[in-house]
């Protein structure tokens, strides 16, 4: 009997280590991709590879250790806004495809973007405000006879096939700005509450939503229930108290997903994580909770820190951080790189979130187009298109020295903190080991990787972000 008690207990330590991704062995050399602040470097592989080797170093040293592993990660990627996929459009076809391969291809020499973001409707970045549902005001369309994608049908739904083309396991993100105007408070798509007498026609809304991309060959990995739903300045946009969101999904969203089959998971909150009470507070019922997949969070105000907090409480709801604005003039001489890698990307995965997704893909060279009076005057994209042209920015560059070398089912491993040089680390499905380090001082650094008891020295420059690979 104790040997088959033994025999079991190997069996299943067996299948468990079979589960996790190849682990490395003994490292030999680690190639580096750099980007300075001065633009000298931009994503650039460095002709010298970084060597492992046993020889000892004094210098201050980033400890990798693959069998300290965290969460699973989904992916990384943009939102494709109304406005970015207008400019898409605009593009010759030949000019198209080749910027679209250079994203969204999953290998070659681009940049494997995962994961996207699209707005259910219109968000402040489309050249107007609209649902799938308008009404004339004062009137109403509860049996959501007039409901269409024809707003999307131009620019938003012929973008997405195409991507889907080029990576049909690329996963979608869903949220709305608003709901149509007439199921709200104020009858009008900036700011307002949804009626609760409406809340079971808005759950068929987004049922209708899920369907109908589903129909156009698109599949919704997740939606949110509303963006940012503290926040009623933009145009569109609804305020959704945590109350509201709550009785929302218990009593209408997640019944109707249930009774329709759809398994597009929903995600609570979207939103900024200086306020956690909100998730918390339906996480913490469970009428709402168990049709939950997990909470979104913005990085507007707050800081990553708060998602381990929610993460602590259920740690098996996932997290997600659904967006942030990386942005910086075009025009400016330099490229401020390392904060934002740091605070954004290093903080939200080293805060468990499985995901990291900018706003925005693209916009023109006035940072449109955009709603007026409550769209983004100052949301210049990751790329700037001007007819067939696409210039970089600082999102493309912040967001390259993940989305390039950490795939889908990449594993977050430990790493230990050092001043001045933030740092996460990944286990990838094939084994590889990609740390990225952030050198967000004013004065160049010099440290050394250990890995699996070798020592490998190497440096940055001020203000620099290198990612190794190995």
């Amino acid at each position: 009997m104790k040997l088959r008690i033994q025999i079991a207990s190997l069996a299943f330590l067996l299948s468990l280590t079979l589960s996790l991704p190849a682990q490395s062995g003994q490292p030999g050399n680690a190639r580096l991709w750099l980007t300075t602040g001065d633009r000298s470097s931009l994503l650039a592989e460095q002709p010298a590879p970084v060597s492992f080797s046993s020889a000892a170093s004094s210098d201050p040293a980033i400890e990798v250790n693959d069998m300290e592993q965290y969460q699973s990660m989904e992916g990384f990627g943009f939102a494709l806004t109304g406005g970015s996929a207008e400019l898409l459009m605009r593009m010759s076809s030949a000019s198209r495809a080749a910027l679209l391969k250079s994203l969204y291809a999953p290998d070659g020499d681009g940049i494997h973007v995962s994961y996207l973001r699209v707005s259910i409707g219109s968000s402040d970045m489309n050249d107007h405000p609209y649902t799938y549902d308008d009404m004339p005001a004062g009137q109403a369309d509860p049996q959501l006879e007039r409901f269409s994608l024809k707003a999307d049908q131009a620019a938003v739904i012929p973008v997405l096939q195409q991507i889907l083309a080029i990576n049909p396991a690329i996963r979608i993100l869903g949220s709305p700005w608003s709901a149509p105007a007439w199921m709200k408070t104020n009858d009008n798509l900036k700011g307002g509450h949804l009626k609760p007498e409406d809340y079971p026609i808005y759950a068929q809304y987004f049922v209708r939503y899920i369907r109908a991309m589903k129909a156009a060959g698109i599949s919704l990995a997740a939606v949110t229930v509303q963006n940012e739903p503290l926040n009623p300045k933009n145009t569109p946009s609804m305020v959704m108290f945590a109350p509201e969101e709550d009785a929302f999904i218990a009593q209408a969203l997640g019944p109707a997903f249930a009774r329709a089959g759809i398994q597009t998971g929903i995600q609570i909150y979207d939103h900024n994580p200086d306020v956690t009470s909100y998730p918390l507070s339906i996480l913490g019922d469970p009428a709402a909770g168990k049709y939950v997949q997990g909470t979104a969070f913005h990085l507007y105000g707050g800081s990553a820190e708060a998602f381990t907090k929610v993460h602590n409480l259920y740690p098996r709801q996932g997290l997600f951080m659904t967006e942030q604005s990386v942005t910086q003039d075009p025009r400016s001489r330099g490229l401020d790189i390392a904060e934002p890698v740091d605070s954004v990307v290093i903080g939200a995965t080293r805060n468990w979130s499985r995901d990291v997704l900018l706003w925005n893909l693209a916009a023109d060279a006035e940072a449109g187009p955009h709603t007026n009076h409550g769209g983004c005057t100052g949301c210049w994209g990751a790329l700037t298109i001007q007819g067939d042209q696409a210039t970089r920015n600082l999102a493309w560059y912040v967001l390259a020295h993940f989305s390039k070398f950490v795939p889908p089912g990449s594993i977050r491993i430990g790493t230990n903190d050092l001043e001045q040089l933030d740092n996460v680390a990944f286990l990838t499905p094939d084994g590889k080991i990609v740390l990225v380090v952030s050198n967000t001082g004013n004065f160049p650094f010099s440290f050394a990787i250990r890995y699996h008891h070798r020592t490998a020295v190497t440096s940055l420059p001020p203000g620099a972000v290198g990612t190794y690979v190995w």
